[in-house]
């Protein structure tokens, strides 16, 4: 079997999509973040020497989404019609999970821009929480679903 990002001489190349028809296509993913009680308690409350975490973590995720091209090897740049980011407070954890909502019609999908978004929002609570607590853990970034293109429709069952 071939890979799709070899050529026949096993040299690295970008897929092409010329032929593929465009279709409407939306990924979601999401992921989570652990703190200390301390640093939840300063985020949630905006009360970080850096500003407001979580408004800045979405700004992050957005831009993350739209950069992903520039940071993942053979991703094609994507002409994004909507990203949505959304946070959720974990009290019990506690943390916050981050979930990425990346549309567009086009040739190809958008689920490593929605992941790469994820990445980067919670890197970017991370970033400006290391202050108060530098063992925070991200973890399980993961697709939540996809839909559109010619592998179909994807969903996560959860375990």
């Amino acid at each position: 079997m071939q890979l799709t990002h070899l050529d026949e001489k096993d040299r690295p190349k970008m897929v092409d999509v010329s032929d593929k028809e465009e279709t409407f296509r939306v990924a979601i993913a999401s992921g989570t973040i652990t703190m200390s009680q301390a640093a939840f308690d300063q985020i949630v409350s905006q009360q970080t020497k850096k500003g407001p975490v979580l408004q800045t973590a979405v700004i992050g995720a957005i831009m993350g989404t739209k950069k992903t091209s520039d940071l993942i090897p053979m991703c094609h740049p994507l002409m994004l019609t909507s990203v949505n980011c959304d946070v959720e407070e974990l009290p019990h954890l506690p943390g916050f999970k981050l979930t990425v909502t990346a549309k567009l019609k086009g040739q190809t999908g958008v689920e490593m821009e929605a992941l790469t978004g994820v990445s980067i929002g919670l890197l970017t609570i991370y970033d400006m929480s290391k202050a108060i607590d530098k063992s925070m853990v991200i973890n399980a970034i993961q697709l939540e679903s996809k839909s559109g293109g010619k592998s179909g429709n994807y969903a996560r069952t959860s375990a």
